[in-house]
Parts: C-alpha cells; structure tokens; sequence
C-alpha cells in the first residue's frame, strides 16, 4: 500500500487548501454544455464537502479537455454545478495564476470555494517532469504563496507527470483528498495483495493494454486465471493459431493489433492453464446473434460476443474466486442482441462472494446499463491511470505524494 497522508492528517481550520480534482466532464461539441458531471458530482460530494466542514478556503485546480479539441473549455460550467451539487455558492475567476487570481484566493472566507481557470490554458501545464522541475514554473511559484496545503485527489490524472499533478508537491504540504485515498485503498486490495483465488477478466478493444496487464499478473502471481473476451478474446485465440475468418482477421490487422499475437503467444505458451480464451461465440447473421464452436471457425460472419459454453466456463471459475478484476466488456454490449456474455458475466460476480473490481469507461457503462454497478465491491472511474497501474507502474502522482509524506507537515 502507498505510504501517503490523508485528510485525517492535517488542521484545515481557517486554512487554504490548493485541491487538484478531476472535472473532466463529456461535452456536447456543438452547444459547448456539459453532458453528465459524475467526477464533479463524487468530489464535491467527498473532499470539498469535508474541506468546507473542517473551515477551510478551497481553491479547485482542474483540466477540461486539451488544447484543440472539442472538449476544451472554461470551468464556468463546472463551477455552477459545484454550486448545486453543495447546495452553496461556489466562486469562478477566468484566471489562473494572475492578479485577478491571486486576489480572490486572498478575499476567501472560512469555508468559501473558488474555482480557478482550466489549468490546461497554461501552455506548460502537459509538459512531464519533476515535482523539483515543476515548482519553479510560474504558475507553482505565483500559486504556492498564497495555499497552507495541497490536497491530490485527481486519481483519475495522476499517471501523468504534470504541473498541477506534482509540482505543488515539492513546496507545500500534500496530502490524498477522499476520491485519491479511496481508489487507491482498492487497488491495493484488487492489485497488490489480492485474495486468492483472483480472476481478471479482460475483454474490450485495447489488446496491448490487455497483454500488459496479463503479463503483470502472470508474472507476478498476482492472477491465478485471466479471461479473455471481446477483440482481446479474438487476438487470444489467433495467438493460438485459431483463423477467425476473413471479417474478423481484416479487422484486428485494421486496427493494427497483430503486432501484438507474438507476445500473447509467448505468454499463452508460458501460462497455458491459466490463461483462458472463448470455446464458442456469438456471430451476427442477418442482424441476429448465432452461436458458434471454436472450432467451426473460421466463419465469414462478424464475432461480436462470446457464446453460451464460454460463459458457463468463466461463470464457474468466477463463482470460486476470492478477488475479481474485471477491465472492457466481453462483446458489443450496445447491441441487445450480443450483450448476453457482458450480462451474464456481471451477474456472475454479483452472485459470487469475491471482493470485485471494475474499471475503464465502456465496462462502467455497462456495469450501469445492466444495474449491476452497485452490486459490485468497487467501481473505478478513472481511465489511463488505472490501467496503469493494473500494469504495475508507478504513478507520477501518487510517487510525489509519497515523497512529499517523508517531510513533516
């Protein structure tokens, strides 16, 4: 488990509390308004709520988009609807670090919140580097005066080394918000020291995540089982010379991913009991699903999800498990017709006893169109961040916060 401090570890009375939140929200490219708010919403329903009830000034540091895309805009929005979520009056200034900054950071009353200008209008903000390099950027040095304390709980962009991510880290106090400490408290117990027997069921389209993941787990006896499903199962079981038929085959050299079959190979070779791929699936002809034996294939029609003896086969080593990570849909949940695998297998880890975890943004989805996410043990927001840590690496900024616990407060 990290060693990092957390929100029971420091006096916010009366003091100012520089917090680093995720508000990324989806927005409509065309109206420019904010479509859905569930990290605005979980933050300020955790940290900024229990900052304001401790007397703290809260000022907000968060990124909208990226520079060029759709999606960048001003935190106006996100302020306003801070404002309802707490049910109080929430402050925006259209600046960072500048004067007009500075001076409403220093007006702040007693448990007053203020919401700064999108850090990402800072052009340095994407570049990576050290908490040491970052604290003398302009903006940490304008920024640091005026705060008592730095409060990380951007998980969700804490594997990007970036300024507001680390830089405040070197010069002022830091600590995990809520949102931080909660998801890291999880992964620890999915990830690094998982009950046994532990399960990963990887499905979705992003096979070099998939084969990453596999090979942490594998090698590091973190997983006893890894279920394959989705293009991930596909690219599986073309690894193990399986021909999937024309449609499929063009697909996954399409998406450029059959660099990734000598890889996946190797380690089915390494690890072949346990490591588990489809023994039927579920192809679409004429708009209707039709299943199919592995070993029919190859077939001229599109796989779109696993089929009924896959499901019974991975329902049973689910219902056994003591830990479960489940990362990407085993098939084209959208699609009534092919969301049977999906379903199922999210109804077999709500009916077992394992501690479960689920993550990235198409598994969350589901997990909600099917009712199933409050059945399971935790649900993980975050993207990048998660998968790389399923990954075993380090994240930036969970390492500056680590750091930063070494020095007294």
């Amino acid at each position: 488990m990290a060693k990092f401090l957390t929100m029971d570890d420091f006096n916010f009375e009366n003091k100012t509390a520089l917090v680093r939140v995720d508000f990324n929200s989806n927005i409509d490219p065309q109206t420019k308004k904010i479509l859905e708010a569930p990290r605005i919403r979980s933050h300020g329903e955790t940290t900024i709520k229990e900052l304001v009830q401790k007397g703290a000034k809260v000022v907000i540091l968060a990124h909208q988009g990226r520079p060029g895309d759709p999606d960048f805009a001003p935190l106006k929005q996100h302020a306003e609807i801070l404002s309802k979520v707490l049910g109080k009056p929430v402050q925006y200034v259209d600046d960072l670090f500048g004067e007009k900054a500075q001076n409403a950071i220093r007006q702040l009353k007693r448990g007053e919140i203020l919401v700064l200008e999108n850090v990402r209008t800072y052009p340095d903000e994407l570049k990576k580097g050290t908490p040491e390099e970052h604290a003398k950027s302009e903006f940490v040095q304008k920024l640091a005066p005026l705060a008592d304390v730095f409060v990380s709980d951007a998980f969700a962009a804490a594997h990007r080394a970036q300024i507001s991510i680390v830089g405040f880290t070197a010069v002022l106090p830091s600590i995990a918000g809520r949102i931080m400490e909660r998801e890291l408290k999880a992964l620890t117990k999915a990830v690094e020291n998982p009950e046994k027997p532990c399960v990963y069921i990887l499905g979705g389209a992003k096979a070099d995540d998939a084969l990453k993941i596999s090979q942490y787990v594998l090698k590091n006896n973190i997983a006893d089982h890894v279920l394959t499903g989705g293009v991930v199962g596909h690219l599986f079981l073309a690894a193990k010379g399986v021909n999937l038929g024309k449609p499929n085959m063009d697909f996954l050299q399409k998406k450029e991913l059959t660099g990734f079959v000598p890889g996946i190979k190797a380690l089915i070779q390494e690890y072949p009991e346990r490591i588990q791929t489809p023994i039927d699936v579920a192809v679409e002809v004429g708009k209707k699903r039709k299943e199919i034996s592995v070993k029919q294939l190859p077939t001229e029609h599109p796989i779109f999800d696993i089929g009924t003896e896959t499901i019974a086969k991975y329902s049973k080593i689910i219902k056994n498990a003591k830990s479960i990570v489940f990362s990407g849909p085993v098939g084209v949940f959208e699609n009534d017709e092919f969301a049977t695998g999906t379903r199922k297998i999210f109804e077999a880890i709500a009916t077992s006893k394992a501690y479960s975890l689920i993550g990235g943004g198409d598994t969350v989805s589901a997990a909600e169109k099917f009712s199933f996410a409050k059945k399971m043990s935790y649900v993980s927001t975050a993207g990048g961040a998660l998968i790389e840590f399923l990954m075993g690496e380090k994240l930036p900024g969970v390492v500056a916060l680590e750091k930063a616990a070494t020095r007294k407060l």
